[in-house]
This record gives C-alpha cells, sequence and structure tokens, in this order.
C-alpha cells in the first residue's frame, strides 16, 4: 500500500478551513485528516510549506487550450489539453464540443475516449455537448450553419462513442421538452443557454427536470422587469446551478456580487469556456471553423465581435471571485469543484475527506498553482 503525506497545508475544503493540516494519503485516496503532525510517518511527504490545499478544481465547460481544440479531433491534442489543465489546478476535465456536424462530433469523442484512457492528465469521465441543438438567433460564437432541432438519437449515438454527461440545448426549441426527459433517462444532465427562452418555458423546463444554466448571462434572454427570462428565472430558483465564466469581462464585478449574494455558494459553478488560445499569446485562432482575434486576453469573432469563448484558467476565476466578493474560500472552494460534482452525479471528488480521491491543488496567496495531484500522483509541479 503507497502512503502520502502532505505536510503543514493550510486546507481550504466546502466548509472546513485548517491550519498546520496534515493529510494521509494511500493508494489514492484520502485516509485521514490531522490537526497537526502526526507522530511517525515512514512513506513519502509532500511540503505544502504553509500553502493551500484545495480539493482538485472541476471544469466542465472548456473547449480547448494550447493552441488545440477538442473537436480538431486530434488525440495528441485532446492529452496535451488534459495535461496543461492540470497547471490550472484542474483534476477533473469534460471536453466540451460546439454546433458542427454529427461526423465531426464523433471524431472529436474518439479523440477524447483515447486521450481519457492516458495516465498523465486529468480525469475525463465524459463530455459537454454544447450545442447542435440552439437558438441560431442566440448562436453567439456557435456556427449557425450546423444548428438542428433537438435529437435524442443522435446524442445516443455520440454516448456510444464516449460517455455524454451534459448537453446544453435551448429549451424553447420544438423538441426540447422530449430531449429534456430523454437525457435524465439516460442519466445526461439537461443545461440551457444559447437561448431566448421566456421564463415560462423556463418555468416548463425546470418543470421537466431542468437544474443547470450554462455560461449565466451570455447568450441567453436577459432580465426584464415584464419577463425575467432565463437570467431572473436562474436568480429566483433555488434549485438551479448557474456556471459562470468570471474573466471580469464575460460578466462584470458587481453581477458577480449579485449573482453570489441571490445564490449563494451552493448553486455557482465556475467555468472556463476556454477556447484554444488559452495558454497561448494573443494573435489569430479560431473556434467552430470560426475566425478570432484574441487581444489583451480576450476573444472575439473577427465578425462581429462577439466574445468567442474565453482564455481564463480556472485558478484564475477563482481569485477573481475572492476579490470581488469577499467571500471566504471555504465557501467559494465549492463553486470551483464540490457544486460540480454534485450537478452531474460524480462521486469522490470535490472534498478533502477521508474516503474521498486524492485530487488534490496546493496553490499560494496569489493563487498561482504550485502542484496539482490526481490519485495523490503528482501530475504537475510549477
Amino acid at each position: 500500500m503507497k502512503s502520502t503525506l502532505i505536510c503543514n497545508a493550510r486546507l481550504v475544503s466546502p466548509g472546513v478551513e485548517l491550519d498546520d493540516a496534515y493529510i494521509l494519503i494511500e493508494d489514492g485516496r484520502i485516509a485521514a485528516v490531522l490537526n497537526g503532525k502526526p507522530a511517525r510517518f515512514t512513506g513519502e511527504k509532500i511540503h505544502a510549506n504553509g500553502n493551500y490545499v484545495m480539493p482538485g478544481f472541476i471544469d466542465v465547460h472548456c473547449h480547448g487550450r494550447n493552441n488545440f481544440d477538442f473537436c480538431d479531433g486530434s488525440e495528441e491534442g485532446t492529452a496535451l489539453i488534459a495535461r496543461s489543465k492540470l497547471a490550472e489546478g484542474v483534476t477533473t476535465l469534460l471536453p466540451t464540443t460546439l454546433t458542427l456536424p454529427e461526423n465531426d462530433l464523433v471524431r472529436a469523442l474518439t479523440a477524447v475516449r483515447q486521450a481519457a484512457a492516458l495516465p498523465d492528465g486529468c480525469r475525463i469521465p465524459g463530455v459537454h455537448l454544447e450545442g447542435p441543438f440552439i437558438n441560431p438567433k442566440c448562436a453567439g460564437a456557435q456556427n449557425t450553419a450546423f444548428v438542428r432541432p433537438p435529437d435524442l438519437e443522435e446524442v445516443a449515438r455520440l454516448d456510444a462513442v464516449f460517455k455524454v454527461l451534459k448537453v446544453t440545448f435551448a429549451v424553447e426549441m420544438p423538441g426540447a421538452s422530449e430531449l429534456t426527459a430523454g437525457l435524465l433517462r439516460r442519466g445526461i444532465v439537461p443545461s440551457c443557454t444559447h437561448s431566448a427562452a421566456t421564463y415560462a418555458d423556463f418555468r416548463a423546463a425546470c418543470d421537466a427536470g431542468l437544474r443547470n444554466l450554462s455560461h449565466f448571462c451570455n447568450q441567453m434572454s436577459p432580465l426584464h422587469h415584464r419577463d425575467i427570462g432565463l437570467v431572473g428565472g436562474g436568480l429566483l430558483n433555488r434549485e438551479v446551478y448557474v456556471e459562470l465564466i468570471c474573466d471580469r469581462l464575460h460578466i462584470s464585478p458587481p453581477m458577480i456580487q449579485l449573482v453570489f449574494a441571490v445564490k449563494g455558494c451552493d448553486r455557482v459553478i465556475l467555468i472556463t469556456d476556454a477556447m484554444r488560445a488559452a495558454g497561448m499569446p494573443d494573435g489569430d485562432y479560431s473556434l467552430g471553423g470560426l475566425p478570432v482575434v484574441v487581444a489583451d486576453g480576450a476573444a472575439r469573432l473577427r465578425d462581429g465581435g462577439a466574445l468567442a469563448g474565453s482564455t481564463l484558467q480556472l485558478a484564475t476565476a477563482l481569485r477573481n471571485v475572492h476579490e470581488v466578493t469577499g467571500l471566504p474560500l471555504c465557501e467559494l472552494v465549492k463553486a470551483a469543484g464540490w457544486n460540480a460534482a454534485r450537478s452531474l452525479g460524480l462521486r469522490d471528488v470535490g472534498r478533502i475527506e477521508p474516503g474521498y480521491l486524492a485530487d488534490l491543488v496546493i496553490l499560494n496567496s496569489s493563487f498561482t498553482v504550485l502542484k496539482t495531484l490526481v490519485g495523490g500522483e503528482i501530475r504537475y509541479a510549477l
């Protein structure tokens, strides 16, 4: 049995903060959390040196990094993204696709399946289909040439290639109610954005089982005093998880404050919505076949200027939210992993407690990632 001890940690887990904590890991899982040094230990030691140790982050909405996109259909590129995300503290990743032809999605999921079997990157329990069942009037940076009606059979075919855990679509489109019910029967999380849904549409979708809103506030019907739309519905409904791109661009700091004030830390999920330019310099890129220009870290379509994903990294998102809201890290850390795990039904991740997988990130006070562990194994070190 392999034993590892993380020493002198400033432990931050949902609802818990401990100084001078020691975390005992046995065979890839957390065996004990100790408030003080154990009397004796002869295994491997990892010295946290008083830095934060948090549950590994979970990114449920990421399109790419390091000049690769999951929709490239490249096993090499997908594997590189999965390794590179470790530098953000991400230990569980849902590769996210775009509105593209089914054959392209099959190629993408095939590459993800191959990369997920490799031993040196993030955990990849499944994928997130963003589109193609969206409202073309709210496409944003999605390619409207490939938008199509909701089709559960297409999702089933893709699910047979590699596990689909989540599908984002427009709930007001014909056939969306049937899609919602069918996804739930298959254990797939239905989510909504790229949508012009009315509040009545939202209520009907919630009655059918909708509990997630992807990249909240972006490409969805806004709050209005006569029809509060998806934004108002997401704020009002206590059960719905809302995902935020906290790069201070997609969502303004006052809106971040408002969302956390209304929803609390238990129903917010931090995402990156990162595209291929994440981890890369400014310049010319693409998203779903559409030209993108990245300037000062902001990714926008060359034609029209719509935001085209982000270059955000998840550790930076957590830092931004902490600076903007001032909320305790033991509450905010829920938004970086635990809430995503609960929303997807993922077990054994998102907390630092006995029995949980030893998926951990060590960060300094500036939220720079120093080490990332998956199953107790150091897979990234600065």
